[in-house]
């Protein structure tokens, strides 16, 4: 299999290139050129994108380029939309001209929080802010665009650690100086994590059942108040820190959050390949690998 991946230098790119680290013919690109592995490619540079796909003729080209800080998004909409949808666009034509199958990573932002339950492939988007606005773009234009693609919606993202600018690696550092810590218990979600989600990606590639899938951890619904507890059973201080539950009011944000952003992995397991572990054992063996 010949593969192109996008955003290959951040948190998920990292763990996917450790998974396909001995495929022979893969490419690596990001924003920005790291090392010798990783190529510099700007996706939302049309000339560049259809220059680089024709060349190569990749097989699959795993799009994980995209600009994720919700609260930048929605300050400069036109670079949510550049970054997360025109950029899209540019790689779903490239990847029509070539014959290449797709797979481009979303989001549970997409939705607007109000279902009790967690979503499901089959509920209606609706995003409630700029960031799940455009990346609902980045999903319909593959789906205007091509027939061989993959859609694989994620919740909240965990991984690379000290490349992890999101949750966890926030209140592991701030365990290490503070014996209070507040956590939001008002807003809900699925934690991802980019090894698992990396390692389970081939079986659906390989499976040939094109389409749209969430992919999120097991078990896969919490607060943020109640990941903060695991952090710190996992770090063993529990009897050192106090983790306090804060409404969502306590840290205004530019962007707002959906109250729900809860994931459920419904068609992965009709098909028998929802291999996702269990979010609280992936969570301590993130935390016991890294914090030493």
């Amino acid at each position: 299999m010949r593969l192109l991946c996008t955003g290959a230098a951040g948190m998920l790119g990292t763990a996917v290139r450790e998974v396909y680290s001995q495929l022979p013919d893969a490419v690596w690109t990001d924003l920005e050129s790291v090392g010798d592995d990783v190529e510099q490619l700007d996706v939302r540079d049309w000339t560049e994108v259809d220059r680089r796909v024709r060349d190569f003729k990749p097989d699959v080209l795993l799009h994980l380029a995209a600009e994720t800080d919700v609260d930048k998004c929605e300050s400069d909409s036109d670079h949510a939309f550049q970054s997360n949808a025109f950029a899209t666009e540019n790689v779903a034509r490239a990847c029509q001209g070539a014959g290449s199958t797709l797979v481009y990573i979303s989001t549970g932002n997409v939705f607007d929080g109000k279902k009790e339950t967690p979503y499901t492939e089959y509920d209606s988007p609706s995003p409630i802010n700029t960031y799940g606005r455009a990346k609902l773009a980045g999903e319909q234009v593959v789906a205007q665009w091509l027939h061989s693609y993959y859609i694989v919606r994620a919740g909240w993202m965990v991984g690379g650690w000290e490349i992890d600018k999101k949750f966890v690696y926030k209140m592991v550092q701030l365990c290490q100086t503070q014996d209070e810590i507040l956590a939001v218990d008002d807003k809900f979600g699925s934690p991802t994590f980019t090894v698992d989600f990396a390692r389970n990606l081939p079986e659906i590639i390989g499976s040939g059942r094109f389409g749209l899938y969430h992919m999120v951890n097991g078990n896969g619904t919490c607060s943020r108040f109640e990941i903060a507890q695991e952090i710190v059973r996992a770090l063993g201080k529990e009897e050192k820190i106090r983790v306090k539950p804060v409404s969502s009011d306590t840290f205004p944000m530019a962007a707002e959050r959906p109250a729900s952003e809860m994931l459920r992995n419904l068609k992965l397991g009709l098909i028998g390949l929802d291999r996702m572990p269990d979010w609280k054992n992936s969570l301590r063996e993130y935390i016991i690998s890294n914090a030493r």
